[in-house]
């Protein structure tokens, strides 16, 4: 008789992986538009901190929290750039922001529990929070508005039984910065309703001319805020899976019940790299988001220039969102035949729910410049023949 699983396992839908799991295995000359991976290498001033902090014997287990002097200087940076009001005991430093977000919806849904995305949605946040047992609701926003946060397309998703409300600022997939008018919408229904906001702010740094707001600065926030970075995106660090989480006290126990039971505390050495990423030279992050800026300027161009396709500004991230809906054809049918006629790999809108439905998700932040105009190129005659 074969061993059951659990029903949390049996009962929660399966990790999609979209057109990268498509492309997997594919013969030919690919271009790959659809994993948000930096193009860029870790800076080496990172690597040097931590093969220095490996050399130095610092190999044993560390603070469950964290290193002290790591959330010190991240304490540091939340006040300063984010305003903040935290010290060194609010930030828990975890495995990515993945960890950081599975920690955050396990120790604060329960069965029955609902928890409100907001549409085009971050698939993951969906098996996450089904594995606590918690329900998955889903707000769409409009794409003729920009996907701007409206409270009357929220709103009515809210029930008794919502306990939590994702956020994701800046956003993937859509590129938008929300401003503090929007993100004081979200602040007034979780106030009103009682909601815990669970904020994704990973692309924080990787912004084109926009000021990015953290929600938690917002008056009243504070005590219902679990504000997620990491060093993934913007330091190119997506392979060390190194972030953190910012939480009031009264929320910082139950997470740290989760992540000690699940991994006692991150890496040790690599703790070191993420110091030097925080400390060290303000100008080498400001150099890879402006060749990120170069990036953005080609790819939104050249897709603004192709019939059938238009592409709103991207006002943070390293993903253009454009509408191809004029085309005719669905998000998915036109992912698949870029990949079958052009070799291009770009997730499909509607991976993002049923509100990225006639949009394409592509992602300039994952090649060099030559690469990307090469898939534009490819792109431009695939749309040319429609």
């Amino acid at each position: 008789m074969p061993i059951r699983p659990a029903r949390r396992i049996t009962d929660t839908s399966p990790k999609n992986f979209g057109m990268f799991a498509k492309a997997v295995g594919m013969s030919g000359d690919l271009i790959h538009l659809e994993l948000g991976m930096p193009a860029e290498d870790t800076p080496q001033h990172i690597k040097d901190a931590t093969i220095a902090s490996l050399q130095a014997g610092d190999v044993h287990y560390s603070d469950l929290q964290g290193l002290p002097e790591l959330r010190s200087a991240l304490a540091e940076k939340l006040r300063n750039q984010n305003k903040l009001d935290v010290a060194a005991d609010n930030v828990l430093i975890t495995n990515g922001l993945t960890q950081g977000s599975f920690a955050a919806f396990m120790a604060f849904l329960d069965d029955g529990d609902e928890a409100l995305l907001l549409a085009p949605y971050y698939p993951q946040h969906i098996g996450k929070a089904e594995l606590a047992g918690a329900k998955v609701t889903i707000a769409p926003l409009d794409a003729r508005n920009g996907f701007s946060i409206n409270r009357a397309l929220i709103e009515p998703h809210i029930t008794p039984s919502t306990r939590v409300i994702a956020l994701i600022n800046p956003c993937n997939p859509t590129g938008r910065v929300y401003t503090r008018a929007e993100l004081q919408i979200i602040a007034d229904l979780a106030q009103e309703h009682d909601l815990l906001v669970i904020s994704d702010e990973v692309y924080e740094e990787i912004i084109y001319g926009e000021t990015h707001i953290s929600i938690a600065s917002l008056p009243g926030m504070k005590e219902r805020t679990i504000s997620m970075f990491a060093f993934t995106k913007a330091y190119a660090m997506d392979g060390w899976r190194l972030g953190y989480v910012v939480a009031d006290a009264a929320l910082m126990g139950p997470l740290m019940k989760i992540t000690t039971n699940e991994v006692t505390h991150v890496n040790t050495f690599i703790q070191h790299g993420a110091l030097a990423a925080v400390t060290g030279d303000a100008s080498v992050l400001a150099g890879m988001v402006a060749r990120d800026r170069a990036r953005r300027d080609l790819v939104v161009g050249r897709l603004n220039q192709m019939p059938g396709v238009t592409c709103a500004p991207v006002e943070g991230t390293i993903y253009a969102f454009p509408n191809i809906a004029a085309t005719g054809l669905s998000a998915q049918t036109c992912a698949d035949r870029l990949l079958e006629e052009t070799g291009v790999v770009v997730e499909a809108g509607s991976f993002y729910g049923d509100a990225g439905e006639g949009h394409l998700r592509v992602c300039f932040g994952c090649a060099e410049i030559d690469v990307l105009t090469d898939a534009m190129d490819r792109m431009q005659r695939f749309f040319n023949a429609l």
